[in-house]
């Protein structure tokens, strides 16, 4: 904020606080940069002569000192001291420093959207916390809003009028910026939060255009293009023009809420954010480079491993045969590595791919290997079969018979079937021959 030496007609000190320099002058008076005893810094304001004089003004002013005092939110500046019933009534806020959003602009010119947004979204969550101390701001313009380390701050709640009061009491009495009041400010009806509404629109379409959104021109001619005539957004970017031409509707009851504004801005400032990151040219690609990650990485790495070789025909029909794996054999990728390790019983280690994606078995070889295990679960058993039926009955029902010989019976029981017998040699027996 640019500061300027004490006049002449200045004063030196204003109840506990020592002025040292100008910050500038408004409608009400004069704002100073000022100190307590223990070096705190306001700003200090002093009413105008003119309107100390006027005792509506004074009782007016008296109520909203003490609803400004109600306001707690980071994005406004804390009320520290006033004195209603000075010669000159005034009033101290905290001191704020870095500059206005008007000198920003003017400096360095506009700003972009996602800045925009950032600052309208700041700037709309401290609104709602002023109009839920049942305050309206009504003078909200890029002047008063300060870009501080911590970011946007509103100043000057000294004017802000209730709820519901009249804008204008009379001829001369007021006070704004006419490129930033609300039409219903103008025809000197009731203010409301859609009032802010419509004054933080303004000030966000100049944040982006380094302009007013009615242009320029003498007090009357603005103030009658703001009620009759449609707000110019030619230079506000696409993602920001549709919300702002909402909050300067002329009916308040168009325009989107405090709550809804600072949702939608923090969206949009998001957005903004991303899409800048995003938006970014890509490095030039020499000839011959080869992406070190990402889904292109995969389509190089995959195909050499499905290039690996396996065993022939020739070899699988052996092992199928026998039960037995093909013999294991050397090889390695292009890149010279060995192929993964076998863990387990006898099973491959998972394959995987330079981007640590697992590669699945060949389902060709699983199938064979799970022929070859049932046939050989098969086999197995008919042998096991085989060997109960010829040798268990012969040596648990074995007898002799009146002559010594040694009886075989087959099927059935002892008493009905009819029995094999052989010669005095056990080597002598002929299955299936009858000694009838």
């Amino acid at each position: 904020m640019a500061m300027m030496r004490l006049r002449r007609e200045d004063p030196r000190v204003v109840g506990s606080f020592r002025l040292h320099r100008r910050l500038g002058a408004g409608g009400m008076g004069v704002v100073y940069l000022g100190s307590d005893r223990r070096g705190q810094r306001v700003a200090l304001k002093v009413i105008r002569p003119d309107l100390a004089e006027d005792q509506e003004f004074r009782s007016r002013f008296a109520r909203e000192v003490s609803a400004a005092r109600r306001i707690r939110g980071g994005c406004t500046a804390r009320l520290v001291a006033a004195d209603l019933e000075a010669e000159r009534p005034w009033f101290a806020t905290q001191y704020v420093p870095g500059p206005s959003l008007h000198d920003k602009v003017a400096e360095e010119g506009p700003l972009s959207a996602a800045e925009v947004a950032a600052v309208g979204s700041a700037l709309s969550e401290g609104l709602v916390a002023v109009h839920e101390a049942g305050v309206v701001h009504r003078d909200l313009k890029p002047s008063n809003i300060l870009l501080s380390p911590k970011g946007p701050r509103i100043i000057d709640f000294g004017i802000a009028w209730a709820t519901g009061a009249s804008t204008l009491t009379h001829v001369g009495t007021a006070v704004g910026s006419p490129g930033f009041l609300a039409p219903e400010q103008v025809r000197g009806a009731a203010v409301t939060p859609a009032t802010d509404v419509f004054s933080l629109g303004a000030t966000l379409a100049y944040a982006a255009m380094g302009d007013s959104p009615f242009g320029h021109g003498s007090s009357e001619v603005m103030l009658y293009r703001v009620v009759h005539e449609a707000a110019q957004l030619r230079g506000v970017p696409d993602a920001l023009a549709p919300l702002l031409s909402a909050c300067l509707a002329k009916d308040p009851e168009e325009r989107p809420s405090t709550l809804q504004l600072s949702l939608r801005l923090k969206e949009i400032a998001a957005r903004e954010a991303h899409g800048l990151t995003d938006t970014r040219a890509p490095a030039p690609r020499r000839e011959g480079d080869r992406p070190s990650s990402g889904r292109l990485t995969e389509e190089h790495t995959e195909p050499q491993i499905q290039r690996r070789p396996s065993a022939t025909g020739t070899q699988r029909a052996a092992g199928a045969r026998t039960g037995q794996r093909p013999p294991a054999q050397r090889n390695t990728t292009r890149s010279g590595r060995r192929p993964a390790p076998r863990s387990g019983a006898g099973r491959p280690a998972p394959r995987t791919t330079g981007t640590g994606r697992r590669v699945p078995a060949n389902p060709r070889l699983l199938r064979q290997r799970l022929v070859v295990f049932v046939v050989v679960t098969l086999l197995v058993a008919l042998g096991i079969a085989a060997a109960q039926g010829c040798q268990g009955p012969a040596e648990g029902l074995g007898r002799s018979d009146t002559s010594g010989n040694r009886g075989v019976v087959v099927g059935g029981s002892a008493a009905n079937s009819p029995a094999v017998t052989t010669g005095s040699s056990p080597t002598d027996i002929r299955p299936g021959l009858s000694t009838e």
